[in-house]
């Protein structure tokens, strides 16, 4: 080897770590104008949320976009902010997420037979796609924790190009910068899992029962996705329509007890249909008293529950007549929603370890 090559160190190459990152969709960093007009601008920016050619996009968004919009979320996110963490639900329960998950690898939970060894072996992280912390902050960590092998999970059951599509273009844009490469793997979505639909009517169920009322209806409301998307090959419909069929048999609920709709519209082309709002409105009209909501395709509760399905739904709702509304809350960080975490890091670590 010539003489300029050699390099000079005592430091042996580290055994490799197996590293996990979490991964959800984003929250700004407080819920005040400038915030949030940076995490709209990160968020409306990425062209896998926004396909329109980015010559007619780039003025709407930034000329009219986001010196309007950001004001009116403001609103909507200071009514949901956890003001004592000074932080949006999302953030804190994500952090929970990836914490609960840590001390389960911790006590053994991947390895009963080396529980002593699980931190030297395994390492979690945790990150938002938009907004912080991010996943070039979350792979950096994971990096200078000595990890070799990388699983990302997306935390959305259902597939669509504007958010497991874009985890994964970030991570590996992030990676393309770096010198270092990890064996990298990107999570299957759970739109179907048994364990999931399990565990989800099992929520459904405890949840109805603690009401003081008994549903009429009980929607199933997916985020929409713009039709186009979905002509385009996207499958976020089908597995949406899976997932409440399995909902529903798990349940033994009929189509008509348990319906299907879909929320947050943005912008003026078509979505997904039929629109939670107007179905909320027809089921009122029709003369039902008595509704739950849940929302299966969010992993964590954040402003498309907490306020857009929580406050102004429940509002809509008991302004057409409706007396009684519940918002079923996601499996969050409960004890059913780390079951989840944990079931499918095991799956997905299948051959690491």
């Amino acid at each position: 080897m010539p003489p300029s090559l050699r390099v000079k160190s005592n430091k042996p190459v580290p055994a490799g770590k197996t590293g996990i990152l979490l991964v959800n969709l984003g929250t700004p960093e407080s819920p005040g104008f400038w915030d949030i007009r940076r995490y709209l601008s990160e968020f409306l920016s990425d062209p896998r949320v926004i396909e329109t050619p980015r010559i007619l996009w780039w003025p709407a968004l930034n000329f009219v976009i986001l010196n309007t919009r950001p004001a009116r979320s403001a609103k909507h996110y200071a009514a949901i902010w956890n003001k004592d963490g000074g932080e949006g639900p999302l953030k804190a329960i994500t952090r929970s997420q990836a914490g609960k998950l840590a001390a389960w690898v911790r006590a053994g939970g991947l390895d009963p037979k080396a529980k002593c060894a699980a931190g030297e072996r395994f390492f979690i992280a945790w990150a938002m796609r938009y907004g912080r912390p991010n996943i070039e902050e979350g792979i950096t960590a994971l990096k200078d924790h000595g990890c070799a092998r990388i699983l990302v999970l997306p935390l959305y059951p259902q597939y669509a190009a504007a958010t497991s599509a874009s985890v994964a273009d970030k991570v590996f844009d992030t990676l393309r910068q770096m010198r270092w490469q990890p064996a990298v793997r990107t999570a299957a979505p759970y739109f179907d899992d048994p364990i999931y639909i399990d565990l989800l009517a099992a929520s459904v169920r405890a949840e109805v029962a603690r009401l003081k009322f008994v549903p009429d209806n009980i929607l199933v409301s997916f985020h929409g996705l713009p039709k186009a998307a979905v002509a385009k090959g996207d499958p976020y419909y089908a597995q949406c329509l899976e997932t409440w069929r399995l909902l529903c048999e798990e349940l033994r609920l009929t189509g008509e007890q348990c319906l299907l709709t879909f929320q947050s519209r943005f912008g003026r082309a078509e979505w997904l249909q039929p629109y939670t709002v107007e179905e909320i409105k027809r089921l009122a009209a029709l003369g039902a008293k008595s509704l739950a909501v849940v929302t299966p395709g969010f992993s964590a509760d954040c402003l498309e529950t907490l306020y857009e399905i929580g406050i102004e739904c429940r509002e809509i709702f008991l302004a057409h007549g409706g007396e009684n509304f519940a918002v079923i809350p996601c499996l969050n960080d409960s004890d059913p929603g780390m079951m989840l975490i944990e079931e499918l890091v095991s799956r997905e670590l299948q051959g690491w370890i």
